[in-house]
């Protein structure tokens, strides 16, 4: 009894556990609360989404379809370079779709070019590899200058629809040119004009990639599938000084009404390419593939031409390799092609080969990935832009104002001579400024260029 009577209660047992616990509550938890890091707010990049615009020229599936591309393509490629009125167009388009359908019907068979299913190819390819890394913040569109439903209006109006806010423009088009990135620039920029509501535009960042005909990768794979076609199907009967290479790249009108052609752009690709090949084939040549117009000097050698030359310098084997295409499509199909079959009818004792474009040869897709990355890299982590189109008229006008003023204060001289030259003469020179000069005596007029325009 004793004992048991000496135990404390258990209240006396537990008091200091539960004292413990219970002070712990009320002094530890606050201090749990106070360091819990507090919930960062989302900035707009973290949720940006870029979308890679893909852009081609396309080409038609239907040959109904003919006469609505050419007129397309007068529009925007044809006008930049000949003297054509645009009234001319409309029919000119018709009378082009006779002779596309004569050569892709019956001369070849009904021909269906396979350049939208590359194209469609390259796009999901690239993209695959970009995924790899960005997941579900890029996503690769196609647009075709040429081809509803591909034209890039409606691809736009989807990536704006899918919630996209940061755009990389990319023409998969080997060289720079205002025939290629150019094109695709304008029709882009019409685009976002048309898509633009309310005060600010949807559009938070833009970047670009005009093209690739420098990339030291792409250089050095032209030369290898070139080389690789060699080893494996001509040098076992031809020697490689009697091995000839066209190398053909997009044939380039001269003038462009001072737009950039190509040619430079086009002319550094072949000798970046030929570098690498001249020491063991020393038979090579640039070939264009012109679309002969009257009174429009094109570039030269075309490949025919080219070929005929490689011939007489002594070539048994010719390699027509298209450096300066990364899609098929039916110049590089159906052009060569003819090229190739008059030159057998004169030469049968020389051997062709017709090389395919690079397509979707996975080491390009691959580098075609890799020159974007760096681009949505930059997309995501830029400051977001915040446009508001509405305001260009108003900010125009004012710099206008602010010219306008800034050319009265400097230039107006509203000074008296005391004598007249007969006249007092504000001289416009579209500055709105003015030289007010009343003298006394008569001077002979002094007519300025700018009075006579």
């Amino acid at each position: 009894m004793g004992e048991v009577g000496n135990r404390p209660d258990a209240s006396q047992q537990y008091f200091p556990h539960t004292l413990f616990r219970q002070v712990y509550r009320v002094v530890a938890t606050p201090q749990r609360l106070e360091q819990t890091p507090p919930i960062p707010e989302v900035s707009a990049n973290a949720m940006s989404r870029v979308a890679v615009l893909l852009m081609g020229y396309g080409e038609v599936e239907s040959y109904e379809d003919f006469a609505n591309y050419n007129e397309q393509a007068l529009n925007l490629l044809t006008a930049k370079f000949a003297p054509v009125p645009t009234w001319i167009y409309p029919p000119l388009a018709k009378l082009l779709a006779v002779f596309d359908l004569h050569e892709w019907q019956h001369q070849h068979d009904h021909f269906i070019s396979p350049h939208n299913a590359i194209f469609e190819r390259q796009r999901a390819g690239i993209e695959a590899r970009l995924k790899e890394k960005w997941g579900d913040r890029i996503k690769v569109f196609k647009a075709f200058n040429f081809c509803a439903p591909f034209l890039p209006e409606q691809v736009l109006a989807q990536i704006q629809a899918e919630g996209f806010d940061k755009l990389l423009i990319y023409p998969l088009l080997v060289v720079d040119s205002i025939f290629t990135s150019g094109i695709a620039v304008e029709q882009v920029n019409q685009a976002l004009a048309k898509t633009f509501v309310g005060s600010e535009h949807w559009l938070k960042g833009t970047r670009y990639i005009p093209s690739f005909y420098k990339e030291p990768e792409y250089i050095d794979l032209m030369a290898r599938l070139v080389e690789d076609k060699i080893r494996a199907d001509l040098a076992v009967a031809h020697l490689p000084s009697q091995t000839g290479i066209v190398l053909m790249n997009h044939g380039c009108p001269h003038k462009a009404k001072g737009f950039t052609s190509g040619v430079d752009e086009s002319q550094a690709l072949y000798e970046r390419v030929r570098e690498k090949l001249i020491y063991r084939y020393p038979l090579i040549s640039v070939g264009w593939l012109n679309h002969q117009t009257p009174l429009i000097e094109w570039t030269q050698p075309n490949a025919e031409l080219a070929a005929k030359n490689l011939i007489d310098l002594g070539a048994t084997a010719l390699v027509f390799m298209p450096i300066g295409f990364a899609t098929e499509n039916h110049e590089t199909l159906l052009d060569v092609d003819h090229i190739i079959h008059g030159l057998r009818r004169r030469h049968p004792e020389v051997t062709y080969v017709q090389m395919p474009c690079v397509n979707d040869h996975p080491d390009f897709l691959q580098m075609a990935a890799n020159w974007a990355d760096g681009q949505i890299a930059e997309l995501l982590e830029a400051e977001v832009l915040v446009v508001n189109p509405g305001q260009a008229i108003a900010l125009a006008q004012s710099y206008a104002d602010h010219h306008h003023h800034g050319h009265t204060h400097g230039h107006t001289n509203g000074h008296s001579h005391g004598h007249s030259h007969g006249h007092a003469h504000p001289h416009a020179h579209g500055h709105g400024h003015s030289h007010n000069h009343d003298h006394d005596h008569d001077h002979p007029r002094i007519t300025q260029v700018s009075e006579r325009s």
